[in-house]
């Protein structure tokens, strides 16, 4: 099958080699996965293809069902373990997966709106709020399905902080295309951070919940749809932290609107999950900062939008309290 050539250099800038493989023994997989679980595959995508391969699929009984493929790697494995922790409560449902080979069937989501297609965009961060509740779990619930899952278990916050120091290690202590001074602050912001989160309850957040990651759908035996969460990361850390990519999502071009939105995402969220503005509006700074990081250890990515945001997360920093 031919797939689009954005999302193959995507693969093979991630993973390499390895990427390279992974692909030219993507349709053996693909028929392996087919014959395995009675699937009939469709030939597209419907979706937009980031880092994995998702195809709608119809099962033996006629029922829709979503199989996704991706490298395996840590990231496949806690996705994998986040999924059945979460066990259909306010995400999507797992049907059956092949770790090892980084596959998983899903249900598929219909009618699948998501949340991105709001047009109130408080209304958004409100049914994002509540799927948040709905996907809380204790770190130490967490813990041994994600070592049992991956070896390593979940990623921390403060390991994902280490993506800055990693950056520095690649540029012989320099940060490369990155402003020192910004880099230098969010490190030191990630370190107030992690040493006064001690206080701070620890869970296993989604790790990447943002509008594109929350459908809408109608279960059998439900009346009306629910909001569901899609492609989980799982990383463990406090709350404040797991609302930052609904905030860094969707925000307009103008620095003042942006600004603007971002301050009253910050009050809904806060407002809804009982969270300390100041440490939400710091995670926002220093994990921007990060994303950059990201984006230049990936080669993929839009650094320069990272780095607008991480201004105004610093803008609004100066209206709270200094972090404590």
């Amino acid at each position: 099958m031919k797939w689009p050539s954005a999302w193959v250099q995507t693969v093979i800038s991630v993973h390499g080699e390895r990427g390279e493989k992974w692909l030219a023994e993507l349709d053996s997989l693909l028929a392996s996965c087919a014959e395995r679980w009675e699937l009939q595959l469709m030939d597209r995508t419907p979706y937009e293809l980031t880092f994995n391969l998702v195809l709608p699929a119809l099962r033996k009984d006629g029922s829709e069902a979503v199989l996704k493929l991706g490298v395996p790697s840590r990231e496949s494995r806690t996705e994998l373990a986040a999924l059945q922790l979460y066990a259909g409560r306010g995400a999507v449902r797992l049907l059956a997966s092949d770790a090892e080979r980084g596959v998983m069937l899903l249900e598929r989501l219909r009618p699948g709106q998501l949340l991105s297609e709001v047009a109130d965009d408080a209304a958004a961060v409100r049914i994002a709020a509540e799927v948040m509740r709905k996907l809380a779990v204790p770190a130490a619930d967490a813990v041994a399905v994600g070592k049992a899952a991956g070896g390593a278990g979940f990623p921390t916050a403060r390991q994902w902080a280490s993506g800055l120091e990693r950056l520095r290690q690649r540029f012989d202590g320099g940060t490369g295309p990155l402003p020192e001074p910004l880099v230098r602050q969010a490190q030191l912001t990630f370190g107030q951070l992690l040493a006064t989160g001690v206080s701070e309850p620890q869970q296993l957040l989604h790790g990447d919940l943002h509008q594109g990651n929350i459908l809408s759908a109608v279960r059998e035996g439900e009346a009306s749809a629910s909001w569901l969460a899609i492609d989980p990361k799982g990383v463990i850390g406090e709350a404040a932290y797991g609302v930052i990519p609904l905030l860094m999502n969707q925000l307009p071009k103008s620095r003042v609107e942006r600004i603007s939105l971002l301050r009253n995402r910050v009050h809904i969220l806060s407002e809804a999950l009982c969270l300390k503005r100041e440490r939400v509006l710091a995670y926002g700074f220093s994990h921007m900062i990060l994303s950059t990081a990201w984006c230049v250890e990936d080669g993929v990515g839009d650094s320069h939008a990272a780095l607008e945001t991480a201004a105004c997360f610093a803008e609004l920093q100066r209206e709270e309290p200094a972090l404590e």
